[in-house]
């Protein structure tokens, strides 16, 4: 009877000690728990055969349910899947000028408005942040852009610029000189870049405005990027799209801009 009560005294003592230990495994990553289960079989092997000379009673099915109890937070923590359907957060920086900036509209009728509605209907966790200033060249763009990466942080950014240079007549290897400056400021911070292409009107002259046009194409494949081709397609030239100025799109006209730049950007917004 003694020899018993002995037996299951010390059968107490080692339970005791190994419910804590198994609480903890439980807090531990899953790498520390990898390593503390193996430290923790390895030392209950070596110590097996001590124990069972110290307790003859001490049977199979007591070990099997030690290395339950040890198991279990294994296997609690293996159930804990990440949600691979989860959207993740983003922000996105659009770095234009008035084609962008909702030009003489109010705010919310500009397609970079359309842009954070139709994310948050859709449930992405996207935030916008709309950097465009009416009448900005890619000169300005590049005294703008360092203090936007650095305040902001962006993911992504959406390079709409050059349309006010070459309605300045500016040479178009000075305008593409700046659009490659602005791409590398935005790669140097990590960021992805959209770049959006521009067609100036007709009265410019083709010696004028294929290169212009043809720069965003040549930028997009030098710097493995996505182009939206033009931004203003199938709005520029509507009277009931444009207003008076044949420049800039009235608020009819921003929805089928933001339809423009949301099948290359969706491509960027994939985690």
């Amino acid at each position: 009877m003694f020899q018993k009560y002995k037996v299951f005294r010390k059968s107490k003592v080692f339970l005791k000690h190994l419910l804590p230990l198994s609480a903890l495994l439980t807090l531990c990553s899953f790498q520390y728990v990898s390593n503390c289960l193996k430290i923790a079989v390895t030392g209950l092997c070596l110590s097996l055969p001590r124990t069972l000379r110290a307790m003859p009673r001490f049977r199979l099915r007591h070990c099997v349910v030690i290395m339950g109890m040890l198991l279990l937070p294994i296997s609690a923590y293996s159930e804990q899947k990440p949600n691979l359907d989860a959207k993740i957060s983003k922000k996105i920086l659009v770095m234009g000028d008035s084609l962008s900036a909702a030009y003489k509209l109010p705010v919310e009728d500009g397609w970079v408005y359309h842009l954070q509605a139709r994310l948050q209907q859709q449930e992405w966790d996207v935030e916008v942040v709309n950097a465009s200033v009416s009448g900005a060249t890619t000169a300005a763009g590049l005294q703008i852009l360092p203090d936007a990466l650095l305040v902001h942080k962006p993911d992504i950014v959406i390079l709409e610029l050059g349309a006010n240079d070459g309605l300045q007549g500016k040479p178009i290897p000075y305008i593409t000189k700046n659009l490659s400056k602005l791409i590398e400021t935005v790669k140097a911070g990590g960021a992805k870049i959209l770049i959006v292409g521009i067609k100036l009107p007709p009265n410019f002259g083709r010696r004028y405005t294929q290169p212009f046009f043809a720069q965003y194409e040549a930028l997009s494949q030098t710097y493995q990027l996505p182009l939206v081709p033009f931004l203003l397609e199938g709005v520029a030239g509507d009277r009931e799209l444009m207003q008076n100025d044949g420049l800039h799109p009235t608020a009819e006209g921003q929805p089928l801009v933001l339809e423009n730049v949301w099948p290359v950007l969706q491509t960027l917004l994939a985690p």
